[in-house]
């Protein structure tokens, strides 16, 4: 059964069906074939699979996105940040990285931080005399890190599948993201000297403190709903109710750019978003329930022994393995599928769950920003006005500090975990 689902499922990604359908088709495939299952079952693990109350932050943080870009959150988080570091060499690329982690504090989705900010930043970058492909590039990896720091979707599903303290995953986050933004920004400052890119004019104080007043209601959203969820005021999943109705009341009321009309392209795309995401998240746990029930984790848990029980090896394979998903696999998928299979094998050698679904999650960001699948690519491709093949090389020097970064949170454990051991 279990080689009949493999193989049903590379056929029917091969053909171009979509991942959620492909999961789908290939699990009835393979419970037809095993005879003995009844089909009520596809319905049924399909619907467990998305019954879960951590789920329901999902859709709430999706349309608070939406909500930060309709309501005039994006551009005051630019204005902000523009005030602070433009006058770098460099300065508009390094506003990009800025913007990414404060939007990215919010949104927790890639896709959405690069669409939201990139529509903005990319032609404002090409305009002051930035290369197309370096522009494009900048904001394709600067999107990553709405994967990486919390309040992230792939943490929420990573923590769902395999069982891991949401709120431990949120704090684990912040270093790793941290450290990949200073990575990037001094990465943009090398290039940006190297080729001799504009500065921006320094804001005087006066000008800094308007910035900050006028994006005052953005920079409190993520301590509202960080400061919230840590502080245990609330739980992960009623802190995107929260950022809902603060995103709503700061758009409408206050920065007063949500009109009715715009209402209901707001929900419209929210729930075009969600679908998506539920129909994978439905599909993939039918699949998984398939991959228990046939022992697969515990033959994939044998093989990887079978190499070496060493965990230094354990995770550069890992690593190695992550990568090559992420290149052809679309993140919430890899994760439901593929962290069930891989942790217990990590626990057994002694590696944090907490530690490493931060691995798992930065190795599949960076997948989102690599060919031939990387979703952040496209996007700010088609903004750039560029294709494929010139913004990837526009991202070669910001593979190689990423790869880097990977390595160290990897190795060095206290990235990730110094945050969520001090809050114990």
């Amino acid at each position: 059964m279990g080689i009949i689902l493999f193989v049903c499922l590379i056929i029917f990604f091969a053909l171009g069906v979509p991942i959620a359908i492909s999961m789908g088709l290939a699990s009835a495939v393979a419970i037809l074939w095993d005879g003995g299952t009844p089909l009520i079952v596809l319905v049924q693990r399909s619907f467990t699979s998305i019954d879960s109350f951590p789920i329901m932050s999902i859709p709430f943080f999706i349309l608070a996105g939406v909500l930060m870009e309709f309501g005039g959150i994006s551009k005051r988080l630019i204005a902000f940040a523009n005030a602070l570091t433009g006058h770098f060499t460099g300065g508009l690329a390094i506003v990009t990285v800025v913007t990414s982690m404060f939007f990215a504090a919010i949104s927790g989705s890639s896709a959405a931080t690069t669409a939201a900010l990139g529509s903005i930043l990319i032609p404002a970058m090409i305009a002051r005399g930035y290369h197309k492909n370096f522009s494009g590039a900048v904001q394709s990896v600067s999107g990553e890190l709405g994967v990486i720091l919390p309040p992230s979707i792939p943490l929420i599903l990573y923590g769902v599948s395999t069982e891991t303290s949401i709120g431990d995953l949120f704090m684990a986050g912040f270093l790793p993201g941290i450290l990949i933004a200073l990575s990037l920004m001094f990465t943009v400052y090398i290039i940006a000297k190297k080729r001799k890119y504009a500065k921006e004019t320094k804001k005087s104080g006066k000008e800094l403190w308007q910035a900050f007043k006028s994006s005052f209601f953005a920079l409190l959203m993520p301590i509202i709903i960080l400061g919230g969820i840590y502080g245990g005021f609330f739980t992960p999943t009623e802190a995107s109710g929260v950022a809902v109705a603060y995103s709503f009341i700061v758009g409408v009321l206050i920065y007063r750019e949500i009109k009715i009309p715009k209402l209901i392209t707001i929900l419209t795309q929210s729930v075009i978003t969600t679908s998506s995401i539920m129909f994978i998240l439905a599909s993939a746990g039918l699949f998984g329930w398939i991959l228990t029930r046939e022992g697969i984790p515990q033959e994939v848990a044998q093989f990887f022994m079978s190499i070496s029980d060493n965990p230094i090896i354990f995770l550069l394979l890992v690593n190695l393995f992550l990568l090559i998903v992420g290149m052809f696999m679309e993140t919430n998928a890899s994760i439901i599928i593929l962290a069930p299979l891989l942790l217990p094998v990590a626990i057994q050698l002694g590696v944090d769950p907490v530690h490493f679904g931060i691995i798992m999650i930065v190795n599949l960001a960076l997948g989102m920003c690599t060919p031939p699948m990387g979703i952040n690519l496209f996007i700010s491709a088609q903004i750039a006005k560029i294709n494929l093949l010139q913004i990837t090389r526009g991202m070669l020097p910001f593979y190689v500090v990423l790869l880097i970064t990977l390595l160290m949170i990897t190795y060095i454990p206290g990235f990730a975990m110094w945050i969520p051991n001090l809050m114990k």
